[in-house]
């Protein structure tokens, strides 16, 4: 996520507290693409010298005004954000229709550091190559804008389509499944089913597996509540259960602080 709002210690406008937040392919000499340019001066209607912040999408941002064409006008030195840890991935199943691109977005406005489409054993949705890099690339598209309206400065990634067996590879992969333990940051990526479920194979793989709610999810709704989750945790502000804590009645295993 962006930096804390408010202000910086020195006084600069951080990206939670500027009017916009944009990504520049060069902060040294930051420019507006033609998309971002109509969007800050035509659609939200900003005014030269509203304060704004531009960032590479890797970290690093500056402050910035605007000054009424592409151009930003530079306002504060360049500072690099950390990079949360341990960086979290949803992996999820194709669904139909538009609801991919729901997941995308609301992923990263959590804070989620890779999404990652696949195609498991029963999916319904199967795309030739071409569609689906095409598809890979709008969902890339919607990220962008979504991490500028929630003024993250690391992009996610958007992985490109991949298959069940190199999904459940991954470091740390887990699989969603309502009889699993507690979602845990030992477990920093989930694996989301299509609606049909998981098939034997699928889990016969050796996968440790989670649970995400007391109910039967649409698969969409257990991709966001594994971000959700995930990054509450890695901010603190879930506390984890001890595995001792562990309940048969799948009452709630976290507590707010």
């Amino acid at each position: 996520m962006a930096a804390g709002a408010g202000r910086s210690a020195s006084g600069e406008v951080t990206p939670v507290a500027a009017r916009a937040h944009v990504f520049v392919v060069d902060l040294d000499a930051p420019v507006l693409d033609e998309g971002d340019e109509h969007h800050l001066l035509r659609v939200l209607r900003l005014a030269p010298g509203s304060d704004v912040t531009a960032g590479d999408g890797a970290g690093s941002w500056r402050p910035c005004r605007l000054a009424g064409g592409p151009v930003l006008e530079i306002a504060g030195a360049t500072v690099d954000d950390p990079r949360a840890e341990p960086p979290i991935t949803v992996a999820f199943a194709l669904v139909k229709g538009e609801r991919p691109e729901l997941v995308v977005q609301k992923l990263t406005e959590l804070g989620v550091d890779r999404v990652a489409p696949f195609v498991a054993g029963r999916s319904v949705v199967r795309w030739e190559p071409g569609r689906a890099d095409r598809h890979v690339g709008r969902w890339r598209a919607i990220a962008r804008q979504a991490a500028m309206q929630c003024r993250r400065t690391w992009l996610p990634e958007v992985a490109p389509m991949a298959t069940f067996d190199s999904v459940a590879a991954l470091p740390g992969a887990a699989l969603a499944d309502g009889a699993g333990a507690p979602p845990t940051l030992d477990r920093p990526v989930v694996l989301i089913g299509p609606e049909g479920g998981w098939t034997p194979e699928e889990r016969g793989a050796g996968l440790p597996t989670v649970r995400l709610a007391a109910h039967v999810l649409r698969a969409e709704t257990a991709a966001i509540t594994a971000g959700a989750v995930l990054t509450a945790l890695r901010a603190g502000i879930l506390a984890e259960t001890r595995r001792s804590d562990h309940r048969s009645d799948h009452r709630s295993d976290h507590i707010v602080r």
